[in-house]
């Protein structure tokens, strides 16, 4: 009997042991698409933070802004974290996809950089500035040359200005319209280039040589936090609320003031 109760108990004993590996080996891994700097590599440094909140997550590196969007809508990826929400509004119009803010993690300041020259004093007519083609983050490019007193936009354009909206050109220049991530290699055919602050870190420029910034009290500044998007409905989910508590934590924060110095900036 005693043997029989013994073997019972064995059979019971590993038969737990095999469901809890089976469940350990089966956890949920969300796979949350970001751009390589600074998105990836926050993430990354938030790994063991989230794996203690119960969270495994997979950092899946992008280098453009369409197949994070277009890979969390057909379920490939659980969230991204890349862009901001009127880029994402934008995107979803033009697109007819489904994703929606799941909160805002940081803010990276618009910068105008050096090119093949290397002062604003140098400007002439004619020159070719590089700017973003998407319409938001154009926008914000053309807002930046105008508070340098560069040009002049049509009244009201705003965060949904083109350079068909330019009203006044005094230098002519030439506003060259190239895809976000492709502007930082085009920097040897161009006078001057405006640039989000990740790709400016990617190409290893520091932001803190930018020409001009964003002043942070600018309509850029006070809009374009970059968010965790996740497909609408999902915005509300234990995991997702996980995520995002964890990248506003204390630790993040340091982590982002000490590794971009200014570059990106941490938003509660």
């Amino acid at each position: 009997m005693k043997k029989r109760l013994l073997a019972a108990t064995l059979v019971l004993t590993l038969a737990a042991a095999l469901c809890g590996c089976s469940a350990k080996a089966e956890a949920k891994v969300y796979k949350i698409g970001a751009s390589v700097t600074p998105h990836a590599e926050i993430l990354n440094f938030a790994k063991d933070a989230l794996a203690k909140e119960g969270i495994n997550i997979e950092v899946v590196e992008f280098t453009d802004y369409v197949l994070p969007n277009t890979s969390l809508e057909s379920g490939d990826l659980d969230a991204n974290y890349f862009q901001h929400v009127p880029y994402l509004e934008s995107f979803n119009e033009e697109k007819g996809t489904h994703i929606s803010s799941a909160g805002i993690i940081h803010y990276e300041p618009f910068g105008m950089f050096a090119a093949t020259k290397k002062a604003l004093s140098e400007i002439a007519n004619g020159d070719q500035i590089a700017v973003p083609n998407d319409t938001t983050n154009e926008a914000r490019a053309l807002l930046l040359l105008e508070a340098q007193g560069l040009l002049k936009l049509k009244e009201g354009a705003g965060l949904t200005a083109t350079k068909q909206d330019i009203v006044e050109n005094p230098y002519e220049l030439d506003i060259v319209e190239l895809e976000a991530a492709q502007i930082s290699r085009s920097l040897e055919s161009v006078a001057f280039a405006v640039m989000n602050g990740n790709y400016a870190i990617q190409a290893g420029i520091s932001v803190s040589d930018a020409l001009a910034i964003e002043d942070a009290a600018s309509v850029g500044a006070q809009t374009y936090g970059n968010i965790i998007a996740v497909k609408t409905g999902n915005e509300n989910a234990e995991w997702v609320q996980k995520l995002v508590k964890v990248l506003h934590s204390e630790e993040v924060k340091k982590f982002i003031a000490d590794k971009y110095a200014g570059a990106v900036v941490a938003l509660d």
